[in-house]
């Protein structure tokens, strides 16, 4: 069982429902040492004395804040948690607001939230009315002494509290050179567009987060594996290890030559033809090179 990263409590209005907060993420990076070329020796970070040089203990190690150069003020974490605990303990709502009227841009890691000894009816009431009025709560939330926004919402059985970015945080997209005004300004003709349509209605499928798996990490782990097997001291590449060498790009494309490409290998020209086109290509499947 996973331990919590704390135990608090959400508050909207005069309710107050006691929770723990759990992460709702796990890391499944491939972590690398950084070794000496020479010797293959582990290289360590070592926490030192910027004047003596001398290394330190973690025990005499405490966080402090430069208030002008070359002057702190040093401010345990013990006392930052006294200063506010009703913060640091407390998932405030502030407000409810539209489901869908979030930018993804805001969304940043996400934390289960599990109810308290004898709280599941608070929690219940509030998970079911916000899946009934299709709301989150907005709110802020301290975690290891950071102030973050952050989002309630439902999730299956559970709520689930979404770390959010505060707006100072984001860079804005009137800051990029960003195509407007109208289509025909771009030459995107009326075929084109309904192609476009039609192509993307060809791939539409359900939502299912199993089908997607992290490919590059899959054959970075082949390819560790094949040099373990070939020995660490081995200077020499296989071949099919070297990528292809790019051809270079061009700002002049057939848009329609290569919508027609895709939707005839998606299996047809239109919804309509979709079924029939699915039987075709059973009867005749595509070449593999031309796939």
């Amino acid at each position: 069982m996973a331990r919590p990263v704390w135990n608090g409590t959400i508050s909207f209005g005069l309710l107050n429902v006691p929770v723990q907060i759990f992460s709702g993420e796990r890391s499944v990076d491939l972590h690398f040492r950084l070794l000496d070329s020479r010797d293959k020796k582990p290289i360590r970070y070592e926490r030192v004395n910027s004047d003596t040089g001398e290394e330190v203990a973690w025990k005499d190690i405490v966080k402090a804040f430069e208030y002008e150069k070359g002057n702190y003020v040093v401010i345990p974490e013990q006392e930052l948690r006294a200063a506010a605990p009703e913060i640091t303990e407390t998932v405030e709502i502030q407000a409810f607001v539209e489901r869908d009227a979030i930018s993804p841009m805001y969304f940043e890691k996400p934390y289960f939230l599990v109810p308290g000894r004898k709280a599941e009816k608070g929690y219940v009431l509030l998970r079911e009315t916000l899946k009934k009025t299709g709301r989150i709560g907005i709110g802020k939330v301290v975690i290891r002494t950071r102030q973050y926004l952050s989002a309630l919402m439902p999730q299956g059985d559970a709520l689930l509290l979404n770390l959010m970015r505060f707006p100072q945080e984001l860079i804005q997209p009137d800051q990029f050179a960003l195509p407007e005004g109208k289509l025909s300004d771009y030459r995107i003709s009326a075929p084109e567009l309904k192609m476009a349509e039609q192509l993307i209605d060809s791939m539409t499928v359900g939502w299912k987060p199993a089908d997607y798996q992290d490919d590059f990490r899959d054959k970075l782990h082949k390819f560790i594996q094949r040099r373990i097997a070939k020995g660490s001291g081995s200077k020499r590449r296989e071949q099919d290890e070297s990528p292809p060498i790019p051809k270079g790009d061009t700002n002049v494309v057939d848009f329609m030559a290569l919508l027609k490409k895709s939707l005839a290998a998606k299996g047809g020209k239109s919804t309509s033809q979709r079924p029939r086109a699915a039987a075709h290509r059973k009867e005749r499947a595509p070449s593999r090179r031309s796939a």
